[in-house]
């Protein structure tokens, strides 16, 4: 009988870093054995895009910008991440005045929402797009 645990723990290594462990308890020979897998890197998104989406925003409106990727209404979250067990949040803000922008398309730039062209980098060019299953 194998059973399988998830669990959240915090440590201390110089700043606070949120790790998982996944703790697999397995009975060989009538002694548990477990098997603790940490992860320091944080979740990676899919790239649904290899160029930046120029969109209209509005003075005063929320907008939520899908980090995780997995969206079908890029640039923005339709929630795709609750159902497709994503780490990654949206990245909610509200535009202070009326401006044409242009939104991060492959989720790595290094001032989100808005693209930094860091589709330009190799790991970008050479990567495959995320292909959303059919309905």
């Amino acid at each position: 009988m194998s059973m399988t645990y998830v669990y959240k723990f915090n440590i201390n290594m110089n700043t606070l870093v949120t790790h998982l462990a996944r703790v697999t308890l397995n009975r060989a020979r009538g002694a548990p054995v477990f098997k603790v897998i940490l992860s320091t890197l944080p979740p990676q998104p899919v790239i649904p895009s290899k160029k930046p989406f120029k969109v209209e925003l509005s003075a005063g409106k929320r907008y939520s910008w899908c980090s995780c990727g997995l969206s079908e209404k890029q640039p923005f979250c339709d929630g795709s991440h609750k159902t497709q067990g994503s780490r990654l949040l949206p990245l909610r803000f509200v535009q202070e005045e009326d401006a044409t922008v242009w939104l991060c398309g492959c989720k790595h730039t290094n001032k989100p929402p808005f693209c930094d062209g860091t589709h330009k980098q190799n790991f970008i060019v050479s990567a495959s797009l995320h292909q959303h299953p059919e309905s």
